[in-house]
């Protein structure tokens, strides 16, 4: 009897876009490999669902958005006469479901904690070209594109840049799992407004307003979202209970942990030892890892480590202060030797529980312009081309310092 051959040209079913298509074989050998399952593991969000319980969606979710929105503006292009080869369009498609594949578990704390100076897109790019081996060699457009070395500037454009596909999803779609409405942006309307002028990815003068919209609810998400000052503190507990299971272990300590965090924790890991092995490693290491691992120190007997993780499973956090000047040295010393004696530690080990550091919002970076195509065939860059005077501030980074401490 005849294997019966797996149907690759699937649909999915999204509670935003309604039903997105797999374009091809191809992209559906991908989206099926373990590397590009892991997604499903990651919280798009982190621990942000500490302040609104409905964002629990994955990467895995934001990635299939973001297929599906490139699917429209290659069609929106070429029917304004943009020539897309099919190579192309796949490489376009490739790449953006790929963009965020070197995300560790809970998104950023991995960056901070287990693993130094090797950022989530550098991991990213590691997973393409080792894709592209298995895939002989099917990825090494999409990689160019990736890594903006492609010749044509709009294709890379639409992969990263202030008005990239990346963020016409994520914005929309965290919104929509957060509640947050004024995040809420027209993402299929700004892609309809787009066309290419000179090679460079413009939006037409229709779309102006859209864009504006785009711009201040992009600045409003991360005030009131991402740097939302609950999965802030949130974030840096975590990035401490891992750098204290890190040093513990490095002091020979046997903790519990699955074998892919206990090889990140064993192990000193930066950009020029992370080889194939230790990608392999972090191919299996994902959210849940991390919190089974989080749920059995809250017993272990450091005390630092068993405090910390009782903290964010408990959800009973450390306070935090949010200014816009910085804190004083003398504050500092004060809540340490403060939280000291109230928790029976040390003045080395109370640096777990009071700390400061800075957060930066700037929602529109002049270096990198959203270029706006008016009736008469002139490009402007939007915040010249808008009357919303507000848009001109947007520019200015605000830059605001924090500092937890227990309550």
């Amino acid at each position: 009897m005849k294997k019966k051959k797996p149907n690759k040209l699937k649909i999915l079913n999204d509670p935003i876009y309604g039903f997105i298509q797999i374009p091809n074989s191809l992209i559906f050998d991908i989206i099926e490999h373990p590397y590009f399952q892991r997604l499903r593991r990651i919280t798009q969000m982190g621990f942000s669902n500490l302040v609104y319980p409905g964002a629990n969606h994955t990467r895995f979710h934001h990635a299939i958005g973001c297929i599906h929105l490139m699917q429209k503006a290659v069609q929106v292009l070429r029917f304004k006469g943009v020539a897309i080869s099919k190579d192309e369009e796949n490489a376009l498609y490739i790449a953006i479901l790929l963009h965020d594949i070197g995300h560790g578990a809970f998104s950023h704390a991995l960056e901070h904690s287990i693993v130094d100076g090797i950022s989530h897109e550098e991991i990213s790019l590691q997973f393409m070209k080792k894709l592209n081996d298995e895939f002989k060699g099917k990825l090494s457009l999409a990689i160019q594109i990736f890594e903006g070395k492609n010749e044509r500037k709009f294709l890379c454009q639409l992969i990263s840049s202030q008005l990239d596909i990346d963020r016409l999803d994520y914005l929309r779609r965290d919104s929509f799992y957060t509640g947050v409405y004024e995040g809420n942006i027209s993402s299929e309307r700004l892609i309809t407004m787009m066309n290419v002028i000179n090679d460079e990815l413009v939006i037409e003068q229709k779309g102006i307003y859209s864009v504006e919209k785009f711009l201040i609810a992009r600045r409003l998400m991360y005030w009131q979202v991402y740097l939302h000052k609950t999965g802030l503190v949130a974030e840096n507990m975590l990035v401490n209970v891992l750098r204290r299971a890190k040093e513990l272990t490095e002091k020979g300590e046997q903790l519990f942990a699955s074998k892919a965090l206990t090889y990140f924790l064993s192990h000193k890991i930066s950009k020029s030892n992370f080889n194939e092995n230790t990608l392999e490693m972090f191919s299996k290491l994902d959210d849940y890892d991390i919190l089974l691992s989080i749920k059995e120190w809250t017993n272990h007997n450091d005390k630092v480590l068993s405090l910390l993780s009782k903290m964010i499973v408990d959800r009973k956090l450390l306070r935090v202060e949010i200014q816009k000047k910085t804190f004083l040295v003398k504050d500092l010393k004060k809540k340490i030797l403060k939280a000291s004696k109230r928790l029976n530690l040390t003045p080395t080990e109370s640096k777990y529980f009071v700390f400061t550091d800075t957060i930066i919002n700037q929602a529109y970076n002049l270096n990198k312009p959203i270029l706006i195509l008016n009736k008469k065939g002139k490009l402007k860059d939007i915040a010249e081309a808008s009357d919303q005077l507000n848009l001109q501030a947007l520019t200015n980074p605000v830059l605001k310092y924090f500092i937890c401490y227990p309550k």
